[in-house]
């Protein structure tokens, strides 16, 4: 389809533009930026109906050639003229390996299985996708290395520190920085060594002689959590004063309020005391019992647990109940599968096959105590309303880009129609428009009554959504808490699966499947994904990397010795941004 040259009118200039109707608003607005220097997202283009969207189709527009459209928006603050690129355009088949891996949307290193280490291997994709950690690894120092920062350097080249095969945290932080610059699968050799050397466990032989055995994810998940909570400190601000914090009780790390209570009918007569307590977790556990059918089902039962201790009235043992419930959040939240147990009948780690769902967007809430939840749930449900109010608007706007482009269809189709009709013809149809047009009875015609247009109605929408999210930021300025590490909203998005296959801990395999960043402004806003926009996984199979779509990660919910999920790394949701 030829293009078709209009004319666009913006702050008393005048621009001639070539249009292509087979193109869209968005295209559009950035021949308008090379012309005006005004960014696409700051330009309202007025046309018939309102304002010109990215997603909608030039060939809508219906434009005549010379036709003039206006525009209003002014460059945004730090913008700069166009002109010759401060640096030459390179392009892909000119990049170093580095380059290309460090691209947006490029495949992501993959690690090479040494030997029954893909346990290893998924439990450093997974850690790797906390781009949190990523940034702090990158700045940390070993205390102990002083003298030595010329051997410590050399970690800069990708050789590794010395120091990095005695500190786990050291040779992470090496790792991850030679990951970020290939695009190949590497030998995790220096972290294998440090691992085995701070762990002797992870050292066991098989017992077949063949080599090292396969050990469990969730170990070795727990234990380089430890390490690095011991090593990895960093400067926390918090209510003006700041102070030095492990990284991972700072985003990682959640705290329990538990109550434990004699059951014993003789204690409950005496009214023994309860014993009230607070514990620091890394993980919530996921019990799998034989009515387990969804996730919130198990970690609510792991919530709550018997237990024999000594009781004080009783002076013997007895049963007690402890309950527990979460009273800090962190902003990444790790739930464990329990599914292997040990089997005495032949000496192993069994694994439960029972089938487990589980959701993209957890909201723990009923986990939390009640003051925490007086916090929690104003936020949560203010968060809801704005995605709502949000997808109201989008989905208005779809249907508003339907019904013009069937508008324009009926009036294209019409206007071929008359142009076929022979002069009496054309005669003879105006005569009886003019007839059904005149009122017979002579009754007077009542006025149309006025109606809001769509622009009119999405303009109140979205005034009514930026008035929510002041309202928002409102209600978390009053729970007094600035802490980046903890979820202000009960609801939590899912970054991570670490899954197993096979029928027990000591065999099978393990991967890693981790989410990709969005590419679009909407996933830093807490928002939903708007329709259509399915989400992107990488799948990390050791050093073969895969991408794939999120309904993959629906099958994951076991029920077999196929891949069944873990770990679930979640993060809690960003909340929307005021405009």
């Amino acid at each position: 389809m030829a293009s078709i040259p209009i004319i666009i009118k913006h702050s008393g200039k005048r621009h001639e533009v070539e249009l292509d109707p087979t193109s869209t608003g968005e295209t559009l607005k950035y021949q308008l930026f090379s012309l005006t220097g005004v960014e696409p997202d700051r330009q309202k283009v007025l046309i018939k109906g309102g304002q010109l969207k990215d997603d909608t189709p030039l060939s809508a527009l219906n434009a005549k050639p010379g036709q003039t459209f206006m525009m209003m928006g002014t460059p945004g603050q730090g913008s700069e003229s166009l002109g010759r690129p401060k640096e030459a355009v390179k392009f892909l088949e000119d990049m170093t390996e580095a380059e290309v891996a460090q691209q947006a949307g490029a495949t992501p290193a993959g690690l090479q299985n040494l030997g029954n280490t893909c346990y290893l291997n998924s439990t450093l994709q997974t850690l790797r996708g906390i781009p949190e950690l990523q940034e702090e690894l990158q700045k940390y120092r070993p205390s102990n290395s002083s003298g030595q920062s010329g051997l410590s350097d050399l970690s800069n080249f990708g050789l590794g520190g010395l120091d990095s095969t005695r500190d786990l945290a050291a040779s992470l932080r090496d790792l991850f920085r030679q990951m970020s610059k290939t695009q190949e699968g590497i030998p995790p050799l220096m972290f294998l060594q440090a691992l085995r050397t701070v762990f002797p466990q992870f050292a066991q032989r098989d017992r077949n002689g063949h080599g090292y055995a396969q050990q469990d994810a969730e170990e070795a998940w727990s234990q380089i959590l430890n390490q690095l909570r011991s090593k990895v400190t960093i400067t926390d601000e918090n209510g003006g004063s700041t102070s030095q914090i492990s990284f991972v009780d700072k985003y990682l790390a959640g705290q329990f309020e538990s109550v434990i209570k004699c059951d014993d009918p003789a204690v409950i007569e005496v009214d023994e005391e309860p014993i009230e307590s607070s514990d620091i977790f890394f993980k919530l556990d996921c019990h799998i019992g034989k009515e387990t059918n969804h996730l919130a089902d198990g970690i609510m039962a792991g919530l709550e647990e018997q237990i024999e201790k000594q009781s004080p009235t009783l002076e013997r043992n007895a049963l007690y109940t402890k309950k527990s419930r979460i009273a800090r959040l962190p902003k990444y939240l790790t739930v464990h599968f329990v599914r292997f147990f040990w089997k005495r009948e032949t000496q192993k780690k069994a694994k439960i096959m029972r089938k487990v769902t589980f959701p993209a967007e957890l909201d723990v809430v009923e986990f939390c105590t009640e003051q925490l939840q007086k916090q929690l749930v104003p936020v949560r449900d203010k968060v809801r309303e704005i995605r709502k109010d949000e997808l109201d608007v989008d989905r208005s706007r779809k249907r508003q880009m339907l019904s013009q482009q069937r508008e324009e269809k009926q009036k294209n189709n019409e206007s071929e129609a008359g142009e076929s009709l022979e002069p009496m013809q054309k005669k003879k149809a105006a005569s009886e428009n003019k007839g059904k047009a005149s009122d017979k009875d002579g009754d007077t015609t009542m006025e149309e009554e006025t109606f809001k247009t769509d622009a009119e109605h999405e303009a109140e929408k979205l005034a009514a959504i930026k008035v929510a999210k002041q309202e928002l930021y409102d209600l978390v300025k009053q729970n007094g808490s600035d802490d980046s590490g903890t979820n202000q909203s009960g609801l939590y998005e899912l970054r991570g699966v670490i899954t197993h296959q096979g029928a027990s801990a000591d065999s099978g395999h393990y991967t890693a499947y981790v989410k990709q960043d969005s590419k679009s402004d909407d996933a830093q806003t807490g928002s939903k994904r708007r329709e259509g926009d399915d989400s992107k996984w990488w799948w990390f199979n050791d050093d073969k990397v895969t991408e794939v779509e999120a309904e993959k990660i629906e099958t994951l919910a076991g029920g077999g010795e196929t891949h069944s999920a873990l770990i679930l790394l979640y993060r809690a949701i960003d909340l929307p941004k005021l405009d």
